[in-house]
C-alpha cells in the first residue's frame, strides 16, 4: 500500500495575542508545510474571532472600506484605531474591534492594571462609525486590556455615570465601586437608531468564580487584592444597571452569557444601549460577514491545521481551535493544532476533536524573545509537525505491507 500524503490542507488559525495576526500565522504555517510538501494545495483561511486582526481580516476578504480614527487608548494615550465599512444585506455595516482602541497590546507592561484602564476609546470608535453613516454596528470583542464594565465606552457616547454626590466617576474598574446613578439624557442620538451587535465569547460572564475579574484580571496585571476590588466594582456596576439601565429588564447582568465580554464591555453595551450579545462565530462566520465559508473549505480538506497563541484549559470554551475542531469533526477531517505555548489543561483539547497538538517552542526562552521570533518559530514548527505526519503515514503503509 502506498503512503497516503495529505494533498489538500486547510490552514485556519487564530492570531497570536500581542505577537502575530491571524493572516501572518496562516502564512507562516504555510511556509513550513511547503518545505515538506511543495506540491500540496494549501487553503489559507485566517479566522476572525473579534480580537486583534478582525478588521484587517474582514477588510481583506470583503473589500470593505477601512477607516482610521485617533481615539483615547486604555491608559489615556492617543492611539490609531481602525474599522471597516461593508455592505451586507443592502445595509452599511461598520465592523469594529475593541482591541484596536482598548486592547492589552496597547497597555505598556509597566502600566498593566485593569483597575485603571478604560474603554473610552471604544465609545469614540462607535461614535465615529455612527457619524460616518453606519446603519448597523458589529463590535468584535477580544484581547482587551480593560475591566471597566464598558463604563468608559458609555462615557464617550455621552452617558454620565455619577457617584452619590452627583459627581462623575473616573476611568477604570476601580471607579465602578463608586457608581451610584446613570444619566443617559446626553447620549449620542445615533445609538437609539442603529442596532449594535457584539461578536463575543458567550462563555465569558461578568461576576463569580468564572467572572472576568477572577479569570482575566491576573492576565491583565491585577494582583489578588486588585482582583477582589474589581469583582466588588463590577458587582456594584451590575446592580446599578439592573436598577437604572434602559435595557436591563429580563437580563441576567451578572452571570448571563457574554456579559463579561472584554472585561464587562458586554454588560454595559447590552444594558444601556440594548446591544445584542452574539457568539463570535455566529456573528462573524455563519452570517457571511467575514466573507469566508469555513464549512465548505473543511469539506474539501484532507487535513486542517489550526493555531492559537496559548492552548490550555480555556481553549475549549469558545476559542478558534475549538470552533475549527468542532466543525472539522462534523466533516470527518483530522485536526492538528500549533500553539505558542501549551498551558494547564492543554490535553483536554483532544476531547473536542483536536487530534494532535504541538508547541512551536523547542527550548525555554523569555516571552520577549518568543514574540520577536514568533514567525520563524511557527515556520519551523509547521515543518517539524508535517515530518511527523509523513512519518505516521509511512509507518501505516509499512504496516499494511507486512500484514
Amino acid at each position: 500500500m502506498a503512503m497516503i500524503v495529505p494533498q489538500r490542507i486547510l490552514i485556519a488559525p487564530s492570531g497570536f495575542k500581542e505577537s502575530l495576526d491571524a493572516g501572518t500565522v496562516a502564512s507562516a504555517i504555510a511556509a513550513g508545510v511547503r518545505r515538506i510538501l511543495p506540491g500540496a494545495h494549501l487553503t489559507l483561511m485566517p479566522i476572525p474571532d473579534g480580537g486583534e486582526g478582525t478588521v484587517a481580516a474582514i477588510a481583506a476578504s470583503t473589500g470593505g472600506t477601512v477607516h482610521t480614527e485617533r481615539v483615547t487608548g486604555p491608559v489615556g494615550q492617543q492611539v490609531t484605531a481602525g474599522w471597516v465599512m461593508i455592505r451586507q444585506g443592502g445595509q452599511r455595516t461598520a465592523v469594529l474591534e475593541m482591541a484596536s482602541a482598548a486592547g492589552l497590546s496597547l497597555v505598556p507592561r509597566e502600566l498593566r492594571n485593569p483597575i485603571n484602564t478604560t474603554t473610552y476609546g471604544v465609545g469614540e470608535l462607535i461614535a465615529a462609525a455612527l457619524d460616518a453613516g453606519a446603519e448597523r454596528i458589529v463590535l468584535g470583542c477580544g484581547d482587551s486590556g480593560t475591566s471597566d464594565g464598558g463604563a468608559g465606552a458609555l462615557m464617550a457616547l455621552g452617558v454620565r455615570i455619577l457617584d452619590k454626590q452627583g459627581e462623575e466617576i473616573g476611568f477604570g474598574g476601580r471607579a465602578l465601586r463608586r457608581a451610584a446613578s446613570l444619566d443617559t439624557s446626553g447620549m449620542h442620538p445615533g445609538v437609539s437608531q442603529v442596532p449594535i451587535t457584539l461578536a463575543c465569547n458567550v462563555h465569558n460572564v461578568l461576576c463569580g468564580e468564572r467572572g472576568v475579574a477572577r479569570v482575566f484580571g491576573p492576565q491583565k496585571g491585577a494582583t489578588p487584592k486588585q482582583v477582589a476590588k474589581l469583582e466588588a466594582g463590577l458587582e456594584n456596576w451590575a446592580r446599578l444597571l439592573e436598577r437604572e439601565a434602559p435595557f436591563a429588564e429580563g437580563r441576567d447582568l451578572m452571570y448571563g452569557a457574554g456579559t463579561g465580554a472584554s472585561g464587562g464591555l458586554g454588560v454595559g453595551m447590552a444594558a444601556v444601549l440594548g446591544a445584542e450579545l452574539g457568539g463570535r462565530f455566529d456573528v462573524l462566520l455563519d452570517s457571511g460577514m467575514a466573507g469566508i465559508d469555513l464549512d465548505a473549505a473543511l469539506r474539501q480538506a484532507d487535513l486542517v491545521i489550526t493555531a492559537e497563541g496559548a492552548i490550555d484549559f480555556q481553549t475549549p470554551h469558545g476559542k478558534v481551535p475549538a470552533e475549527v475542531a468542532a466543525r472539522a469533526q462534523r466533516a470527518g477531517v483530522p485536526v492538528l493544532a500549533l500553539a505558542g505555548s501549551l498551558g494547564q489543561g492543554a490535553p483536554s483539547v483532544h476531547e473536542i476533536g483536536i487530534d494532535a497538538l504541538a508547541s512551536i517552542m523547542t527550548l525555554p526562552m523569555p516571552l520577549s524573545q518568543a514574540v520577536e521570533r514568533g514567525e520563524q518559530l511557527l515556520i519551523d514548527a509547521a515543518e517539524r509537525t508535517m515530518r511527523l505526519v509523513l512519518l505516521g503515514s509511512a509507518m501505516a503503509a509499512r504496516g499494511e505491507q507486512m500484514a
